[in-house]
């Protein structure tokens, strides 16, 4: 599904409100279907007119859905293009060759740049801008892709494809791969405490704290590990799975959101509610990644489908079921929105219709 046909709020707040408040949009996020009226044209009738009022709304609302898509898909590639110039020259190739090489191998290999655009996005909701949070979104994409370097390497998940790509360790070496992984760790705390700039000190101290602790033992480590050690166990319940989601995949999500809210100046109780936010789409990402791990195919996901079924991993699909695993997804995604709801809503539009992407992605 491209990105214009998943999301469907962009303008949420711009035309899907009516008077009282309620959103005119059904559970699943898309327009509700005004009822159709049969009408006759030979003798004009109040009900004539209403049939005619309706066919327009429907018209308009049909263009109003198709300009948000637009709206929201020059929103994306303009924050992807911001996100890739900056990790272009945050990685230059320098000595040693080969692990700068490595490095950007992984880095520039393409991706949806989601975490940095939640960053981005959630500082500018609370009144920063996008050269304010960039030095940290670049950082969460450095750590992000060190997450998948090390996924994929043959001790871990042992995967060959990634983003269409060779894995890195395939064209590298698994040693050459791991270090490219720890090289990137290390450079995302050193890109937020140095390129940062306009933000005081406490800001940035509190920012580099927060994004330890959410990838470290505590957070994406942890998840790892209890996904690891979890292979082959047949009593594993939801709320072991949720444990290893909310962490492994959940965490850096949730970092994104809440290193911008930090960097734009967020008040504590604004910070709470987009960690909420985030730890929604968060777990809300991984339950459709498990769904599409079993239902779409390595070409159309850009790695290996099914390996999760080969390593015998425990999974929403698994334990619930599919049809129970996307009810899931569509709850996590109307709570994930509900947090958004005492915030501007002109400038929350690019959260909401990231997390319908999350919630509505094909790969």
């Amino acid at each position: 599904m491209s990105l214009s046909t998943a999301i469907t709020t962009w303008g949420n707040t711009h035309f899907a409100l009516g008077n009282n408040g309620r959103s005119r949009f059904s559970s699943h996020g898309f327009l509700l279907p005004n009822l159709k009226i049969k009408f006759y044209t030979n003798n004009p009738s109040p009900l004539s007119i209403s049939a005619l009022l309706t066919t327009k709304q429907q018209t308009d609302e049909s263009k109003n859905k198709k300009k948000q898509a637009m709206e929201f898909n020059e929103y994306v590639l303009e924050k992807a293009n911001s996100v890739n110039k900056a990790l272009e020259s945050s990685v230059l190739i320098k000595d040693p060759v080969k692990i700068h090489e490595s490095m950007r191998y992984s880095l520039l290999a393409g991706g949806k740049r989601i975490r940095p655009m939640l960053c981005i996005a959630s500082c500018e909701l609370v009144g920063g801008d996008e050269s304010t949070a960039m030095p940290a979104a670049c950082a969460v994409e450095m750590i992000h892709t060190m997450s998948l370097i090390h996924d994929d390497l043959p001790c871990m998940d042992n995967d060959d494809l990634r983003r269409g790509k060779p894995t890195n360790h395939k064209i590298y070496g698994e040693d050459v791969a791991v270090l490219a992984g720890d090289a990137l760790l290390a450079l995302a705390f050193e890109h937020i405490a140095t390129q940062t700039k306009g933000v005081p000190s406490h800001r940035i101290v509190r920012v580099i704290g927060e994004l330890a602790k959410c990838i470290g033992a505590e957070g994406l480590v942890a998840g790892q590990v209890v996904d690891i050690i979890s292979e082959g166990i047949s009593d594993v319940d939801l709320k072991h799975l949720e444990f290893i989601h909310l962490h492994k995949t959940a965490a850096l999500l949730e970092g994104s959101v809440v290193l911008g809210a930090i960097l734009g100046g967020a008040d504590a109780e604004e910070v709470e509610k987009l960690r909420k936010f985030a730890r929604c789409i968060g777990l809300l990402f991984q339950v459709v990644d498990d769904i599409l791990d079993v239902t779409k195919s390595s070409q159309q996901l850009g790695k290996t489908a099914g390996k999760d079924l080969v390593a015998d991993k425990v999974t929403y699909p698994k334990l619930i079921g599919i049809d129970k695993s996307r009810d899931f997804a569509e709850e996590l995604n109307k709570e994930a929105q509900a947090q958004l709801a005492g915030f501007d809503q002109e400038k929350a539009a690019p959260l909401i219709a990231l997390a319908n992407y999350i919630a509505y992605r094909e790969n």
